[in-house]
């Protein structure tokens, strides 16, 4: 019985500490990608065939979601929110999505009004170069074209601790 009780707690502490390595608060600003040329990739947004470089000299918050991501869609106003706060300061919110369904990604940018711009990644290719597993996740991109920051999970993008940031940011030249 004192064997039984043992394998269980020690399974129950392995659970633990699995699942705290594992969330995303954990993993906010991962060191191990701040500093790194942010990989560039083809992408059309507005029927425009461009690279994520063309972006160069703007801040860009890289954003991949998905419509069946229900933090995704919990997170897209204040996305929202934060392209209308940075666009006049040289900054642009870009959602990439991974949906494979079109139709579903479509309905998602009408659904949720989506004023940022986004391209539908139907190849999940562009997630890969950024090692990016777990959606929603985010990118800060400095005007340099480095990654100043990874972020996973869903965030209230208004909070304090992220806008100081990004002003810190779309302030450098």
């Amino acid at each position: 019985m004192k064997s039984k009780l043992l394998t269980l707690a020690m399974l129950l502490v392995a659970g633990a500490v699995i699942w705290v390595f594992a969330m995303p608060t954990y993993r906010q600003g991962e060191p191990s990608v701040a500093g790194e040329k942010a990989p560039d990739f083809a992408l059309q947004l507005g029927g425009r065939d461009m690279h994520l470089s063309d972006l160069r000299g703007q801040v860009v918050v890289l954003n991949f979601w998905a419509s069946w991501c229900l933090p995704c869609v919990e997170e897209t106003p204040s996305l929202n929110r934060l392209q209308q706060m940075i666009s006049s300061q040289g900054g642009t919110v870009l959602g990439v999505s991974v949906d494979q369904d079109i139709h579903a990604y479509a309905k998602f940018l009408q659904d949720q009004d989506v004023t940022f711009p986004t391209f539908d990644d139907t190849t999940m290719k562009i997630p890969g170069f950024y090692g990016t597993k777990m959606y929603p996740e985010t990118y800060i991109i400095g005007r340099d074209g480095r990654i100043a920051r990874k972020i996973v999970g869903q965030q209230d993008w208004q909070d304090p601790h992220f806008t100081e940031s990004l002003e810190a940011l779309l302030r450098e030249k």
